[in-house]
This record gives C-alpha cells, sequence and structure tokens, in this order.
C-alpha cells in the first residue's frame, strides 16, 4: 500500500494512493497516521479497508496539497556518514559503528514544500535519503528480526546548513534542523511491497543536474544494522522515523563547493517510492 496525507500544513487528513493513481481520502475511518495507528495495528485494518474496496472514502483533488506522509514523529534519527564514498568526500574519516544524531521535528515538512533558506545561512546543502518509518515498539531489537519492526520506507532529503553545522561548535542538530529542512512522501509504501531495502537506486538533481546517484546497498550499515543499533540506545516507538544516510556528490563535497541558492530546484528520488520536488526560497529578513 502507499499511505498519503493530504491538505493544508498541520490540518493534514490520512489517506491512500490506489494502484490506478488514484488519491482517496481515509479520514472516514483513521483518524491520522501516528504513533497510536501504527501500535494498534492500523496497517491491517487500513489494508482490510482497502481490500472491501474503501467504503467511504472520497476521491482527493489531484490539486491538494500532499503533507508528509505520516504524522510528526515523537523522535527523527539519522545516520551520517553511511556511504563510504560520501564518507570520503567530507574528510571525517571512516566509522566504524554508526555515526548517529537527531533532527528536530520541527523541520517536519511536505514532499512538495519549499525549503526555506534560514536567517545567516550562507551553506544550504542537499542529501537524499532512503527513510525508515518504524512500525512497532523497538528496544534491543536482535538484527535478524531488526525488519519486522518497519512500518514501511520514503523518500527523505536531509537538508543541512553546513556552517550551522561544522563551523558554530556543538553538535550537528543546529546545522540539520531549521524549519522545512526535512521533506518527506510523496507517499509511505508499506514494507512488504520492498523486497530488500538494500536494492534500491537512490539520486538527486539540481536544477536538472544529477548531483547523487546511488544504491543503497552502498551502505555501510544495513537498515537491519542500523533498526538493531539504535534500539540499543533508545526505544524506536510506532511512528518514529530513521534516516539512513546519504551517497556521494552532496555540494560540500564538490570542489569547489556548489551550495543551494535561493532559486534553486532540488529534486530527490527513491526507486519505488517516489519522488520529492523542493524549491529554495529565502526567509523573510534575509
Amino acid at each position: 500500500m502507499k499511505l498519503i496525507r493530504f491538505g493544508d500544513e498541520g490540518r493534514e487528513k490520512p489517506g491512500i494512493l490506489l494502484p490506478d493513481g488514484r488519491r482517496l481520502d481515509a479520514s472516514s475511518e483513521f483518524q491520522d497516521y501516528d504513533e497510536g495507528f501504527f501500535a494498534a495495528g492500523g496497517l491491517d485494518v487500513l489494508g482490510e479497508w482497502v481490500a472491501d474496496g474503501c467504503p467511504g472514502g472520497d476521491v482527493v483533488d489531484p490539486l491538494a496539497r500532499l503533507g508528509p506522509p505520516v504524522k510528526r514523529p515523537s523522535k527523527l534519527v539519522c545516520v551520517g556518514k553511511n556511504y563510504l564514498e560520501h564518507a570520503k568526500e567530507i574528510g571525517e574519516g571512516i566509522p566504524t559503528e554508526p555515526a548517529l544524531f537527531m533532527k528536530a521535528t520541527s523541520a517536519w515538512s511536505g514532499p512538495f514544500d519549499d525549503v526555506i533558506i534560514p536567517r545567516g545561512s550562507t551553506k544550504l546543502d542537499y542529501e537524499v535519503e532512503l527513510a525508515v518509518v518504524i512500525g512497532r515498539v523497538a528496544t534491543y531489537v536482535d538484527e535478524h528480526e531488526a525488519l519486522a519492526c518497519v512500518a514501511g520506507y520514503a523518500t527523505f532529503c536531509d537538508f543541512s546548513e553546513r556552517a550551522f553545522q561544522k563551523e558554530m561548535g556543538g553538535q550537528w542538530t543546529k546545522g540539520k534542523s531549521a524549519d522545512s529542512f526535512a521533506p518527506m512522501g510523496p507517499w509511505l509504501v508499506t514494507a512488504e511491497e520492498i523486497a530488500d531495502p538494500q536494492k534500491l537506486r537512490l539520486w538527486c538533481k539540481v536544477n536538472g543536474e544529477l548531483r547523487q546517484n546511488s544504491w543503497t546497498g552502498d551502505m555501510l550499515f544495513s537498515v537491519r544494522q542500523l533498526i538493531a543499533y539504535i534500539s540499543r540506545f533508545m526505544t524506536l516507538l510506532p511512528g518514529d522515523v530513521v534516516a539512513t544516510g546519504t551517497p556521494c556528490g552532496v555540494a560540500m563535497g564538490r570542489s569547489p563547493p556548489r551550495y543551494l541558492q535561493a532559486g534553486d530546484f532540488v529534486e530527490c528520488g527513491v526507486e519505488g517510492l517516489g519522488e520529492l520536488a523542493q524549491r529554495v526560497v529565502a526567509s523573510k529578513g534575509i
């Protein structure tokens, strides 16, 4: 299944994308795609509703805005330097364990919303990633059971302000968490539709130029390994999102760097999961 959320920012309703391309409103049956939905077995109930022909599901206006396909999660856990060539291009060594950081969930954004240049920004960067949505409580999960904790997968872009991240001291969070820096979507593809999350192509284009082009099989630490590893240090709750890292080709890794500017157009995609598209805009006051 492909889950969508549609409507104005902060007022999205749950829906479903059918194989024939129609988008149906599921809000008559489900309140939202959030922690409670996943924890209570909502995906199974949703599947039954779809199999019954989606009774009461009205067609969604194709021009309606799409929001992120799950409600803002309790945690957005990110993995740094998880592709060998990316680790090399940023010149900070090859990790021997997953490098974890948190991204503020207030950065949560829709798949076609603008990305806003924060005030004082000089080094805005893009990072296409495979996002994993957790479907059940995960604590001290064995690696062999990790994929059973996955509700689904989506395309994600980890926008970053490198000057904030690298040149202002402290941890990476301040460079990762500006409003609009976490677009995801356009839909959540449920886990049973993805035979192997390590066999997906992912790419990023800026103004039509291919900047990133790789495969999830190039990850240093697989989805299985990441879920098991993260669950040693924190409980992953239903609806939480794990962003699994980006391949090489980011703006910071180029010589000279090619950071994003107002007016640029960024497109990110993961095979089978759909594409994001963001226009870069200046924030008020810049």
